[in-house]
């Protein structure tokens, strides 16, 4: 069973929208869109904010994006925070409101098949998946 991919309707479907915003759901057929065909590169954001840990590991993301945007990627940012700037609509090319975890991470990477990942830039959360995407 895998999940499809949704673009999320920021105008209530009271005119035609195409966002960035997407999420992954097991309530559907086929996906709203293909995967990222050019060269890509997802970020994984920082999550919740927590004491300790908050809007420097958005920044750093949020670099992330913008120098490989720079070098001519295609970017994709999974995080779940809507209070982070990562989260803007015009941050990245896709942005997924996902929980950071190993299972919904991996069904975002089989889907896009990015080039690369960032993880490093987004603290603690992201951090914990390292050894385990390496090894997938």
């Amino acid at each position: 069973v895998l999940p499809v991919v949704k673009q999320i309707d920021t105008l209530a479907a009271e005119f035609p929208a195409k966002t960035n915003y997407l999420y992954l759901t097991y309530h559907g057929t086929e996906n709203d869109l293909e995967r990222e065909t050019e060269k890509a590169i997802a970020v994984l954001g920082s999550g919740v904010y927590r004491i300790g840990s908050s809007v420097e590991f958005d920044w750093c993301g949020v670099n992330a994006v913008q120098t490989a945007a720079a070098e001519g990627y295609k970017t994709l940012i999974i995080n779940y925070n809507p209070e982070t700037v990562s989260t803007d609509y015009d941050v990245s090319d896709r942005l997924y409101f996902e929980e950071l975890s190993y299972e919904r991470v991996m069904d975002i990477l089989d889907f896009e098949q990015p080039t690369g990942v960032i993880l490093s830039t987004g603290g603690q959360i992201p951090n914990n998946l390292a050894t385990r995407l390496d090894e997938a």
